[in-house]
């Protein structure tokens, strides 16, 4: 009786030792997939970052067709104006954000805002 119990216990041991490798080995390959994944996710936020920086540029640049062309401060400036101005923040908030004047924001977010009356004076011209 002692000789099955002894047999039965090395038994379970081994048993349990060998799914400890399995384990093992399941939790490397998701701690990989895992790193991975965040790895493959912040570089999606960099090139978001990066697209909307070219946006931003783009739209500038359209402004400024036939324009000075501004200092790379004043680009960056008004580039952070523009995306806070396109986030939905108050010129208040552009100001305290950019420490500007109200009235400078207002002056540079100027030929960027788009009134509901001239969207559809566009659509009716049509």
């Amino acid at each position: 009786m002692m000789g099955w119990t002894l047999i039965l216990l090395v038994s379970a041991a081994v048993l349990l030792l060998i799914l400890s490798f399995f384990k093992e080995k399941r939790s490397v390959a998701e701690r990989e997939i895992e790193q991975f994944s965040i790895s493959m996710m912040e570089e999606v936020q960099q090139l978001q970052r990066q697209i909307r920086t070219i946006e931003l540029d783009s739209e500038i640049l359209a402004q400024e067709v036939g324009l000075q062309s501004k200092s790379n401060d004043q680009r960056i400036l008004l580039r952070e104006i523009l995306d806070l101005y396109k986030r939905g923040y108050s010129i208040e908030g552009i100001a305290l954000e950019t420490k500007q004047t109200e009235n400078e924001i207002k002056l540079l977010l100027t030929p960027y805002m788009v009134t509901k009356s001239e969207g559809r004076q566009v659509a009716n011209d049509s």
